[in-house]
């Protein structure tokens, strides 16, 4: 949506940013009477949630897995629910603190739902609770277990990145993208349709192709297009 960012209330006078706050009730008097200040308004899909596992690894040691992936797909599903990459105009990169969140996500679910779990699955699981340090687990760390479920939660991140491209780009059009973004939606559907199964390599790869055509549009790297052209033709 396209909204005035800067704020101010007409009961007390404060003035704030819609963009840090997501609210347009006042953050110092509380009321909802309030007006955008801009001239324009900006394309802006982004929300003002954080992750926070805190909570959640300080209780590592004290409860059970199950109560642990309970509270951590909780957080997750909150972060990520409704999460934008467009901020005020400007189009955010696929952050490595929404990917561990996704597959955090997918990965407390699947552990919701288990009678048993093995030990390299829960050292997994624990380093999945750095996700709001803006950290992942490379692909060496993968458990064979769980490589379905980085795929599907990476398919998923990318295509709400994706969705949000195709909104930048009724304000921004750019026709040298259309063949690489429709190239993205195909691999996107593919491993979608595959319930995540791939190589953790083809995931990395997808992740790549959605980050350098974000830079490119962002930016204007043309060198970032061809690794995306590039990361595309890898997954073929």
């Amino acid at each position: 949506m396209k909204i005035r960012g800067q704020r101010e209330c007409k009961a007390c006078g404060n003035r704030w940013s819609y963009y840090d706050t997501g609210s347009i009730s006042c953050p110092a008097c509380g009321r909802l009477n309030s007006v955008g200040t801009d001239e324009d308004r900006s394309l802006h899909t982004a929300t003002a949630a954080t992750l926070d596992l805190t909570p959640v690894r300080t209780r590592v040691e004290s409860e059970p897995l199950r109560r642990l992936a309970e509270r951590a797909s909780d957080r997750s599903r909150a972060f990520t629910r409704g999460y934008g990459f467009i901020d005020g105009g400007t189009l955010r990169d696929l952050d490595d603190t929404y990917l561990a969140a996704m597959e955090l996500r997918s990965v407390a679910g699947e552990l919701t739902r288990r009678m048993d779990t093995d030990d390299e699955e829960e050292l997994y699981f624990t380093v999945l609770l750095r996700a709001d340090e803006g950290e992942r687990p490379s692909v060496d760390e993968v458990p064979r277990s769980m490589r379905a479920l980085r795929g599907l939660a990476y398919a998923n991140a990318v295509k709400e990145y994706r969705s949000d491209l195709r909104t930048y780009l009724k304000e921004h059009p750019n026709p040298a993208v259309d063949d690489t973004i429709e190239r993205l939606s195909s691999h996107v559907k593919r491993i979608r349709a595959l319930q995540g199964d791939v190589a953790t390599e083809e995931s990395e790869r997808l992740v790549a192709a959605a980050r350098a055509l974000g830079r490119y549009l962002s930016a204007g790297d043309e060198g970032a297009l061809v690794r995306a052209e590039k990361r595309l033709d890898a997954l073929s």
